[in-house]
């Protein structure tokens, strides 16, 4: 990724390359792009403190993408945990558009869809983050942008919902958790609240307990995983296709 980075402006023939990229301990962001002063060259920087490789890869893929596509947009690049990968932005963002850029540098759509299959399960998942040398959170959000399953992925921490994501068929059935605008609390009996720190296999969880307006009797696919370095967990719904969580109108 590094080579990559300081070889792009040789690639399109431009004259503002990036010279270096270093990691540094800094605090309040992850990764970061800052030009010199005649903004000849620029300086691409990732947090050395992060524990994860992976991560660290796809900031550095980032701020790659910030580089490409939005260097003339802003004076500078400072990306916090919050800008990588994440759930809620809008896709006309250009943070959602660098995370994008990454996504498909690291994680080829073909060649990902060829090792999904049509699973839809964390342990495939999780072999294609090792594969990519990605996060399970990258590579999770690479399959649910894709997916025809109707499935959420729900990052979660202390019984309380951080962020959510809903694959596009989910969405359109009712099955998203709007976590940005009001804080939801996980359900009480479900995999996600227990000790269970991983259970990649899935349990079957009445789907009630998660979308209170599906049909009586419905049950989803539940799986769990607890981020080795971080204080979070991630769960991912798997509902039976055609299902309808909408609340039915009066």
């Amino acid at each position: 990724m590094q080579s990559l980075a300081l070889e792009a402006a040789n690639i399109f023939k431009w004259d503002d390359p990036i010279t270096e990229v270093r990691g540094e301990a800094i605090n309040n962001f992850d990764g970061a792009l800052f030009p010199d002063d005649g903004r000849k060259r620029w300086l691409l920087l990732y947090n050395s403190a992060l524990r994860s490789l992976g991560r660290i890869k796809f900031t550095q893929a980032h701020e790659l993408g910030h580089y490409l596509l939005h260097r003339q947009e802003r004076e500078c690049f400072q990306c916090t945990d919050e800008d990588m990968v994440d759930l809620d932005l809008d896709e006309r963002d250009i943070e959602a558009e660098a995370d994008y850029f990454a996504s498909t540098l690291l994680m080829p759509l073909d060649d990902f869809r060829a090792q999904m299959g049509t699973e839809a399960s964390l342990d495939a998942i999780s072999g294609c983050a090792d594969r990519y040398g990605v996060s399970l959170t990258a590579a999770l959000l690479r399959w649910i942008g894709y997916t025809d399953h109707s499935a959420v992925v729900v990052i979660h921490r202390d019984g309380y919902v951080l962020k959510s994501k809903a694959s596009q068929s989910a969405f359109r059935s009712g099955a998203f958790f709007p976590s940005r605008r009001r804080v939801i609390a996980v359900p009480g009996a479900v995999l996600a609240s227990s000790d269970v720190p991983k259970n990649t296999a899935g349990v079957e969880t009445d789907a009630k307990l998660w979308f209170p307006y599906v049909a009586s009797g419905t049950s989803l696919r539940e799986m769990k995983v607890t981020a080795d370095h971080y204080d979070f967990a991630i769960s991912l719904l798997v509902l039976p296709r055609g299902t309808s969580a909408w609340k039915p109108r009066c």
